[in-house]
């Protein structure tokens, strides 16, 4: 078991990287080179060789490799990200970059969203260096740049670029799961991503004849575009579920000892009450209109009209999500994929799930563990062009009533310090048999 002093690194880590500013606005504007060599030089302390990597100047990754005691093995890639969301000061409670630590509980922008992990994962390695263990598998430990956004610079610059440093790895662990669910009635429910959807970000264009805003137009561009998106946003999207969904309508069925008719999902996911968040975002694709932009005069009709639409669907969904695009948009405005990357789904019959889930129970035998989908997406994504299967596992034991979903890209971001502490024994015990 991971020794007390990773206990005091994991928090002191963690606190460290949130004042490490890696604010991700996209379009190449941050920098996690700090971070990165902040990571690089835990790591070299404790013995390994990592490479500072770039595909852009100040865009940095961090990647090493820990020789296992089995050559023969697979090895296993456990990776994290180092660039945050924004955060506006002015809507927190405590500065988002100050990593203050306050009644238990780490403060900042990071927190959960991931550097929390990160910290993780360098604990466990430095207890392993100070205790002289070697897990099973080599473990590819890979920290990431621009994740929130593209992961151009990051994950995927590493598979396009770099993919002998993951030779040998079929699968990885990475945010988010084996966290602790509450459901309100005294059960603590654990779920392990086994599954993503994809991401299928769209920009839609409406074009129409220009002209003066006094004048009757039939060919408003932004009229067309308003209603391609009140379709899009009014879509109401069928039924699909994917192996990984339906394992975990079954066992949380199971335990709370409803009928687990597959046949009427929405009745199943009333029985199963506030537990029912765990997958009612991942039984369907969806589409949701998050940005538009037109014209640049209140009496001048633009000739232009765009919108952004958040897509995302479910392993072997895409197909049907682009024609019901191309249905919705309608013939007056064309769509195209502004950031599109695959679903995903995972093994729940692999050693490997067996091993997260054995390491969970360890250590919270009073939970209950479960197989889910991610509603969103990871860099597990650009790592699965290498034939690297991915699973979701940050492992937290988080109070009732701490609304871990919430924490995600929110205001008050924070993670309680005996959470890092569970993750760390959970991760040192996963890895070390995996």
């Amino acid at each position: 078991m991971a020794d007390e002093r990773a206990l005091d690194e994991v928090v002191r880590f963690t606190s460290d990287l949130i004042r490490i500013d890696t604010t991700n606005r996209g379009g190449g504007d941050c920098r996690e080179r700090p971070a990165a060599e902040y990571a690089a030089e835990r790591l070299t302390e404790a013995g390994l060789e990592p490479l500072l990597l770039e595909r852009t100047k100040g865009r940095t990754n961090v990647v090493a490799r820990l020789a296992g005691t089995d050559p023969s093995a697979d090895a296993l890639l456990v990776h994290g990200h180092l660039d945050v969301v924004p955060a506006q000061a002015e809507d927190w409670s405590v500065h988002p970059f100050s990593g203050e630590v306050r009644d238990g509980v780490v403060w900042g922008r990071g927190a959960v969203d991931m550097k929390n992990m990160d910290a993780m994962i360098l604990s466990v390695v430095r207890s392993w260096a100070r205790e002289g263990v070697r897990p099973r598998r080599d473990l590819v430990i890979a920290f990431t740049a621009d994740e929130e956004a593209s992961a151009e610079d990051g994950s995927g610059f590493l598979a396009d670029k770099h993919p002998g440093l993951f030779e040998g790895c079929t699968e990885g662990v990475s945010e988010s799961g084996a966290f602790t669910f509450h459901d309100g009635a005294g059960r603590q429910i654990y779920p392990i991503a086994a599954g993503e959807r994809g991401t299928g970000w769209l920009k839609l264009t409406a074009r129409g004849r220009a002209g003066h805003g006094s004048k009757v137009n039939r060919s408003n561009a932004v009229t067309r575009l308003a209603a391609a998106v009140t379709r899009i946003g009014a879509h109401e999207w069928p039924l699909r579920l994917t192996p990984t969904v339906r394992a975990a309508l079954t066992e949380l069925a199971a335990l709370y000892g409803v009928d687990g008719d597959l046949d009427d999902v929405d009745a199943l996911l009333d029985k199963l009450g506030p537990a029912a968040a765990l997958v009612e975002s991942t039984v369907r694709n969806s589409a949701n209109p998050t940005m538009l932009s037109a014209g640049y005069k209140v009496n001048v009709i633009p000739g232009e009209a765009v919108a952004f639409v958040d897509g995302r669907y479910l392993p072997g969904g895409e197909d049907e999500f682009r024609a019901t695009m191309d249905e919705l948009t309608g013939p007056d405005v064309q769509w195209e994929f502004h950031h599109r990357e695959v679903a995903l789904q995972a093994p729940l019959d692999s050693p490997t799930y067996a091993r997260m889930r054995a390491a969970v129970e360890e250590f919270a035998p009073e939970g209950h563990v479960v197989p889910y989908c991610m509603s969103g997406g990871t860099d597990a994504k650009q790592f699965s062009r290498l034939g690297i299967t991915g699973y979701g596992f940050t492992p937290l034991r988080l109070p009732e009533g701490f609304d871990y979903q919430a924490m995600f890209h929110g205001v008050d971001e924070r993670v309680p310090v005996e959470a890092l502490h569970f993750g760390v024994h959970v991760l040192d015990r996963f890895l070390r048999t995996a």
